[in-house]
């Protein structure tokens, strides 16, 4: 698994995104400008009522178009104008809809992309991440940080633009009706930012802290539902609510310290605000009283002060919100930074109809940071045979399925199918030809018909049940209330172990596979169960080429060759009888 150097690959999905929805972008972009306008228009209707109606002054010549509505008459002018001011509101508000409309579904349609890129690509990562990973923690960041993400960047791209936009025009009017009081009401801005800045970098850490909290409180969730047998039958109920309380209150604190801070961020906004207002009224009142600006226009710097600190305000709150915005962007740039190092060749064929030839020549492989787990591994099985793979755990026997089915790659070596290198094959097709079926029942809570066709999804009816029955598994399917369409709990845990395994073997006989790897199917669950899974195995292997991970050592006779693992080496292979005479490793295996 390599990590690439590339660029963020969450801000590349968000502009790939808002390219996409360009048009949406647009409309969303536009209602804001319009916002913008209506709200630097809001005060100019009451400047000129104030200073050309009731004070009488004459209209200048940037305001001359407003003479003939003047002229008009007092009361009518009056009428005019205050019909003006709510035709401002309305339009304001329908922008406001609009933008608010259009920037949801943006940020809707952004967190279904990163979400299906996130868990499309959590699906490509090799086994060994995922054997390092908790599922809490992915969950985590699948369903939160992608919803975090969504409320901000939407927001960040768009609301941000025209809160500063409307910060520049509101300070550009102010400065051309009075350059000395403007300057009263910028001195407040950079002691603003500059709290902004300390009290977000504390926001961005305490936020950091509480999202990991997070993850490790859904990954005890996670490992406690799903093994909730476990913890009832070792009465471990008490011990796991006292740990869940432990992380849960680690996140309370994490949680109020992020309040109490985001709330010192509003409520510092709000105090320079009335510092700010306090400020114009007192420089304003002394400039009227001087005559070095009108009444109107004191009351276009009052009104324009209120509302630049409502887009500061919201600002201040998109900072904190883009803090943890920051923050998930992070862990989810972590995930999709990650590169799988098990890909297909630019000229790799479609596996089709294996013989079931298979050479490993010389393989070697250890997992990251630890010794070997095979040394040299050397074995020949030629078509159609059935091959027990024995040895005690930890010997290798797994690893090697994991080799041939490319879960993982060898380090050394070569492993061939009918005379060809895996690697010459596409994944998705070399899979596709070998059938497996773990000791570990592994179904989904879906139908029956849903858990057998997985192996096949375009099978037909009549496939599915001749896999149910060449399993064993029809009757007791039949038996059922809504039989092939019942739907099974999570894991399958409605049914019994071995109903479990006759599933799973008829989710690998629709298949049709050319290689059938078996691992054990028989050595959790009750003697007729094993007999009919026996039964079923012993039909199913005919024809094909058959590697049999063995943790039990009745009936070994029938295969044709046994390979017997020891510290990751084949020690002693060949048939049950020859084994037996050399009354060596594999003897004191059947022994024990």
């Amino acid at each position: 698994m390599n990590t690439l150097s590339t660029p963020n690959p969450v801000r590349q999905i968000v502009i790939s995104h808002l390219l996409k929805m360009k048009s949406k972008v647009l409309i969303a972009s536009l209602s804001l400008v319009g916002i913008i306008l209506t709200e630097v228009l809001t005060p100019w209707p009451l400047k000129i009522i104030f200073d050309y109606i009731l004070l009488n002054k004459p209209l200048p010549d940037f305001l001359g178009y407003l003479d003939p509505v003047l002229q008009s008459g007092t009361w009518e002018a009056l009428v005019i104008l205050s019909c003006s001011i709510a035709g401002i509101a309305l339009l304001n508000g329908s922008f406001s809809y609009f933008q608010t409309y259009m920037t949801a579904r943006v940020g809707h349609e952004l967190v279904y992309s990163l979400r299906r890129e996130l868990f499309s690509h959590l699906q490509q990562l090799p086994l060994s991440f995922h054997t390092r990973s908790r599922t809490g923690e992915l969950l985590s960041r699948v369903s939160d940080d992608t919803s975090i993400l969504k409320d901000v960047f939407t927001e960040w791209t768009l609301t941000l633009f025209a809160n500063l936009l409307t910060v520049l025009s509101m300070m550009t009017i102010m400065l051309w009706l009075n350059w000395q009081l403007s300057l009263v009401v910028l001195a407040n801005i950079p002691v603003l930012f500059f709290c902004l800045y300390i009290l977000n970098k504390k926001i961005k850490a305490i936020v950091n802290r509480q999202r990991n909290q997070e993850g490790k409180m859904a990954t005890q969730v996670s490992e406690v539902l799903s093994s909730i047998t476990l913890v009832q039958v070792f009465g471990r109920e008490e011990y796991e609510d006292d740990l869940f309380e432990a992380q849960s209150a680690k996140n309370r604190e994490e949680g109020i310290r992020t309040a109490r801070t985001t709330a010192a961020v509003s409520k510092l906004v709000i105090l320079i605000s009335a510092v700010g207002k306090a400020a114009t009224v007192l420089f304003g009142a002394f400039f009227v009283l001087n005559n070095s600006m009108t009444p109107g226009d004191l009351l276009i710097f009052v009104s324009y002060v209120s509302s630049l600190f409502k887009p500061l305000r919201q600002m201040a709150r998109l900072s904190a919100k883009f803090s943890r915005a920051f923050v998930s962007a992070r862990r989810i740039s972590d995930i999709l930074s990650i590169r799988p190092n098990i890909l297909d060749q630019p000229n790799a064929i479609n596996a089709e109809n294996f013989q079931g030839d298979i050479q490993f020549q010389d393989v070697s492989f250890g997992y990251a940071s630890q010794a070997p787990v095979l040394h040299h591994l050397s074995f020949h099985v030629l078509p159609g045979q059935r091959i027990a793979i024995v040895g005690a755990s930890g010997a290798g026997k797994s690893t090697t399925i994991n080799l041939l089915l490319r879960l993982y790659e060898a380090q050394q070596g070569s492993i061939l199918i009918d005379g060809r290198d895996i690697h010459a094959y596409t994944r998705e097709s070399l899979r596709r030809e070998i059938g497996i079926v773990l000791q570990d029942t592994i179904l989904t809570g879906a139908s029956i018909r849903e858990n057998i066709s997985y192996g096949k999804p375009q099978a037909t009816v009549e496939e599915v049940e001749a896999a149910a029955k060449l399993a064993l598994a029809h009757d007791f399917i039949m038996e059922l209330p809504d039989q092939y369409d019942t739907i099974l709990s999570e894991r399958g845990g409605t049914l019994s172990g071995g109903q479990r395994q006759r599933i799973c073997l008829a989710r690998a006989i629709i298949k049709r596979p050319s290689i059938l790897i078996l691992d054990e199917p028989t050595s959790a669950v009750d003697p007729l169960s094993k007999a009919l899974i026996r039964e079923t195995v012993k039909q199913i292997q005919q024809g094909r080429t058959t590697l049999f991970i063995a943790h039990e050592f009745c009936e070994m006779e029938q295969f044709d060759q046994i390979l017997v693992f020891k510290d990751g080496r084949i020690v002693e292979h060949g048939p049950h009888h020859d084994l037996m005479k050399l009354n060596g490793h594999y003897c004191e295996l059947v022994n024990a």
